[in-house]
C-alpha cells in the first residue's frame, strides 16, 4: 500500500516536470493557440448574433474579428502617435534626469560634506542603448508575428465548434452531459473574465487618464493606457506602471507636489479597482484563492512571460472546475478555490481564548 502512494506520487511529480518542459519548450505554438482559445469564446456571443441574422458562418466570424481589430487599430494608432512623441522627447527627458540627479548628488555632499562621489563615473545616465533598442525592436517583431496568428486560431476555432464539440462527445460517449456541462462551466469563465477585464481595463484607463489630463500630462492617453494594461497583471503590474508615470511626472514638472500627488491618486485608483471595481465588474466568476493567483502569476510568468501572468489566472479558474467534476479530484478542487469553511468548534475555541486572555490582563 505504501509503495502504491509513493509510485503515484512519483508518477505525479514527472508528469509536472515533463508538462513544465512541453510548456516552456512550446511556448511558440501554445501562447498564440490559448490566446486564440480564449478569444474564440470571448467572440462566440457575437459571431452567433450575426448568424441569427442569416449571416454565414464563415462571414460572421470575420465580421466579428474584423470589428474588433479595426478597434484594436485604432487604439493602437492613437497610443503610437503618442508613444513617437515620447521617443523624440527621451533625450531631452535623459539630461533632465540627469541634472536633477547631479543636483541631488551635490546636495548630499554638501549635507554630510563629502566630495567622495564621482559624478562623471556614475554610469547611470546610459539609459537608452542602441543594444537594448534593436532587441526591444526584434522581441517587439516577434510578439507582432505571434500577434498576427491569433486571429486565424480565432477564426477556425469557431468555425469549427460544432465539430470539436462532436468529437468531445465521441470521445467521452458514456459521460456526455457531464462532459457538456464541464464545456459550459469553462467557457463561462473564459468569457465572464475576458469580458470582465476589459471593462475593467477600460474605467481604470478613464479614471487614470483624467487624472493626467488635470494635471497637465503632455501623453495622458498613453500613460492613462499603460497604466489599465498593466494593472491586467495583479500586484506587480500597476506598481511598475505607477513608477514610470511619477517618474515622467517628476521630471517635467518643477513642482514636487505633482509626483506626490500622483502617487496618492494612483494608489486611490488601485484601492478602488480591487475593493470595488473589480468586485462588481467581474465578481467571483474565477473563483480562486489568492495563494493561487499567486503562484499561477510566479509560474505563468516563468513559462510564458507577461501572457502567462494574464493567461494562467482563468487557466486555474478552468483547471479549478475541471478537478470539481471529478470524483477522484474534487478535493485538489477546493484547494483551489476561495470558499473558507467557519468552523464553530474552532471559533467557539478562540473566543473563549480571547475571553480568558482578557479577564487575565484585566486581573493583573
Amino acid at each position: 500500500m505504501e509503495s502504491s502512494r509513493i509510485q503515484r506520487l512519483a508518477y505525479f511529480l514527472v508528469s509536472i516536470v515533463f508538462g513544465a518542459v512541453i510548456l516552456k519548450e512550446g511556448a511558440f505554438l501554445l501562447v498564440p493557440l490559448i490566446w486564440g482559445v480564449f478569444f474564440a469564446f470571448a467572440l462566440n456571443p457575437i459571431s452567433n448574433w450575426f448568424e441569427l441574422k442569416r449571416i454565414p458562418r464563415g462571414i460572421a466570424i470575420g465580421i466579428s474579428i474584423l470589428s474588433v481589430t479595426l478597434i484594436g487599430a485604432g487604439v493602437i494608432y492613437l497610443l503610437g502617435n503618442q508613444m513617437i512623441g515620447l521617443l523624440d522627447e527621451i533625450p531631452q527627458i535623459q539630461n533632465t534626469l540627469e541634472t536633477k540627479f547631479k543636483s541631488s548628488i551635490l546636495e548630499l555632499n554638501q549635507l554630510i560634506g563629502s566630495d567622495s562621489v564621482d559624478l562623471e563615473n556614475l554610469g547611470l545616465f546610459n539609459l537608452v542603448s542602441t543594444e537594448n533598442f534593436n532587441t526591444t525592436i526584434f522581441q517587439t517583431g516577434k510578439s507582432l508575428t505571434l500577434a498576427g496568428i491569433i486571429p486565424l486560431y480565432t477564426f477556425l476555432l469557431i468555425y469549427y465548434k460544432d465539430f470539436f464539440a462532436e468529437f468531445i462527445l465521441k470521445l467521452y460517449s458514456n459521460r456526455n452531459e457531464h462532459i457538456l456541462t464541464w464545456v459550459k462551466d469553462s467557457g463561462r469563465v473564459i468569457q465572464s473574465y475576458l469580458s470582465g477585464i476589459l471593462k475593467v481595463t477600460i474605467i481604470v484607463s478613464i479614471l487614470a487618464g483624467l487624472f493626467f489630463y488635470i494635471i497637465g500630462v503632455k501623453y495622458f492617453i498613453l500613460f492613462a493606457a499603460f497604466i489599465a494594461v498593466m494593472n491586467l497583471i495583479p500586484y506587480v503590474g500597476v506598481v511598475i506602471s505607477s513608477l514610470f508615470a511619477v517618474l515622467y511626472i517628476f521630471l517635467t514638472t518643477d513642482s514636487i507636489t505633482y509626483p506626490i500627488i500622483a502617487i496618492a491618486v494612483l494608489w486611490g485608483i488601485q484601492l478602488l479597482e480591487n475593493n470595488i471595481i473589480t468586485p462588481l465588474v467581474i465578481g467571483s466568476q474565477v473563483k480562486v484563492n489568492a495563494l493561487a493567483v499567486l503562484l499561477a502569476i510566479l509560474v505563468g510568468g516563468w513559462l510564458w512571460g507577461i501572457s502567462g501572468m494574464i493567461l494562467f489566472i482563468p487557466l486555474v479558474g478552468v483547471l479549478k472546475i475541471s478537478l470539481e467534476k471529478s470524483s477522484e479530484m474534487s478535493v485538489f478542487g477546493y484547494l483551489l478555490g476561495d470558499d473558507v469553511p467557519i468552523d464553530e468548534k474552532n471559533e467557539n475555541y478562540w473566543k473563549t481564548f480571547r475571553r480568558k486572555m482578557t479577564k487575565k490582563k484585566s486581573n493583573s
